[in-house]
């Protein structure tokens, strides 16, 4: 288990990072979120309730991170990816948006959350 979080870290930051560029192009091109930018959206989401639940089992495993502000990052990083879900607008370009918005800084703060993780 303790393997497969920085593995999981590092495809959350990937697939963050892809997310949002994804989404802020179609944005700035004036398109429709599609069906791979919506795809990547929801990966990125899942991806990061993955990550954290791999982390409350390894907390639970009495196994902590080097640096306290890691679980700081990582509940940050979580909130961040569901606050467009209550904010933002029910349908339209500004929606793509939000979520692609929070997408990204919801992958800066797991870059963060990375790089306090070691021991």
């Amino acid at each position: 288990m303790a393997g497969l979080h920085p593995w999981l870290g590092a495809a959350v930051i990937a697939v963050c990072a892809a997310a949002a560029f994804t989404g802020g192009l179609l944005y700035w091109r004036r398109r429709g979120a599609g069906m791979i930018a919506t795809h990547l959206l929801s990966l990125a989401q899942t991806l990061l309730v993955a990550q954290v639940a791999v982390g409350l089992l390894l907390l639970a495993d009495d196994r902590r991170a080097g640096d306290e502000l890691h679980y700081a990052y990582g509940a940050m990083a979580l909130g961040a990816a569901l606050v467009p879900w209550f904010y933002a607008p029910e349908s339209g370009p500004r929606r793509l948006l939000w979520f692609s918005g929070t997408t990204g800084v919801a992958g800066a703060l797991a870059i963060r959350a990375y790089m306090t993780g070691s021991s």
